[in-house]
């Protein structure tokens, strides 16, 4: 059980974190409908985070990989609890844009920052474990958040909300700092000036690194479609729910309800059968029941079939994330993974915006119910491909235990 301190004590900084995003995101949502009683207004919110990410990974990566780890994510904490503090009191919803875009660039910086941080604290045998108890960790703030904003909306208002995740970011920050500093012997401080021409090479590593390892660049590449098809045709979730199904907000709500449990179902036998369940088995089994998931629910005309499909998609995606992150980790050499996750995140988010505006054209243009059919089957065929992929025999060494751990690459 001493082994587990440190990681346990990072799922519950997770586990805050998350529970406050979930309040925040919620919250923010309602004030800005409040102020302009516009919904393209809300969705700008939700286009500023692929935009933030672009904005950010062509150069945060190459400084992820050179600073203190633990260091920059208590920064990063602090730094968007300060900013998320202040938006109650911006009256100017363009200054809450530009706030929203800098908590933005905290959070795409901060993403690969944490990965880097777990696949350095988690030794190899416990990562499959330790990542499905973060899948149970995020989707039981899936489930809570909502509760929790509306419970706060009661006693308060959604301002209050919102400060309330600016102190969980900096109950977060605290918790981070009772980790273990994994980098004693590098100081916070670069080695080395980066500038225009250490990011350019860096570039050059990752694409040098990506070619050499084909395969774990093509499975990267194949599940970020996966999170590509999903944003989009999560977009037209709400709109499918309440206008085809016709269901009201309260019963859409309880179906939002049986995706966290999906989640929180199929983490648990993650982490309960881990040595039972390998990682191009979990991997693959996702890849095709996730979109199998959104197909029963594109087809579905009530609220049981619905439910059916979305607790089917969130089982499925927990499977997936857990073997796709432990593959990830398993693979790609600690000393670059901000530098690969940041690279091929860039193209993660500009097919995140060019898909989401594709099928929110397409679903004005024409019934929402084809759009969504044609999305989900699309998806279905990404993922026959992944199946295709992560089940090739001759790549199995990829999802061995017995891969590199703390590899380097020059």
């Amino acid at each position: 059980m001493k082994r587990w301190k440190s990681p346990l004590l990072l799922l519950v900084g997770i586990g805050v974190s998350n529970l406050g995003a979930w309040v925040y995101l919620i919250s923010l949502n309602l004030v800005v409908l409040d102020m302009t009683g516009s919904p393209l207004a809300v969705s700008i919110l939700y286009i500023l985070i692929p935009v933030a990410t672009i904005c950010t990974n062509f150069w945060s990566g190459s400084f992820i990989d050179r600073l203190n780890k633990r260091n920059l994510m208590i920064f990063l904490d602090f730094m968007r609890a300060i900013f998320i503090f202040s938006l109650p009191y911006m009256d100017s919803l363009i200054f809450i844009y530009v706030f929203v875009f800098i908590i933005n660039i905290a959070s795409s910086i901060f993403e690969p920052t944490s990965m880097v941080y777990m696949t350095k604290l988690i030794p190899k045998t416990n990562r499959q474990r330790f990542n499905a108890l973060r899948n149970f960790i995020n989707s039981s703030g899936f489930i809570l958040g909502p509760s929790i904003a509306g419970f706060l909306f009661i006693l308060g208002s959604p301002y209050l909300a919102i400060q309330l995740n600016a102190l969980a970011l900096c109950i977060s920050a605290l918790i981070i700092l009772l980790l273990p500093n994994l980098e004693l012997r590098r100081q916070s401080v670069m080695s080395e000036k980066v500038n225009v021409k250490v990011i350019r090479n860096d570039w050059k590593q990752i694409l040098r690194f990506g070619k050499s390892n084909l395969h774990i660049t093509l499975v990267y590449i194949l599940f970020s479609g996966m999170t590509v098809f999903m944003t989009a045709l999560d977009s037209l979730e709400a709109a499918f729910a309440t206008e085809v199904l016709s269901l009201s907000e309260s019963a859409y709500g309880f179906l939002v309800s049986i995706a966290g449990i999906g989640i929180i179902a199929g983490s648990l036998i993650n982490a309960l059968f881990v040595k039972n369940l390998k990682l191009n088995i979990l991997i693959g089994v996702g890849a095709i029941f996730t979109p199998v998931g959104y197909l029963i629910f594109a087809f579905s005309h009530d609220f049981i079939f619905a439910s059916i499909g979305f607790f089917t998609l969130t089982f499925a995606l927990s499977f997936a994330n857990t073997g796709f992150l432990t593959f990830y980790q398993n693979n790609v050499p600690v000393n670059i993974m901000g530098r690969f996750s940041s690279v091929l995140g860039i193209l993660e988010a500009v097919l995140i915006i060019l898909l989401t505006a594709v099928i929110g054209v397409s679903a004005d243009l024409f019934e929402i119910r084809p759009v969504y059919i044609i999305g989900s089957f699309v998806f279905l065929t990404l993922g026959l491909m992944i199946n295709l992929v992560v089940f090739d025999n001759s790549k199995s060494k990829y999802y061995s235990q017995k891969q590199m751990d703390e590899g380097s690459v020059g």
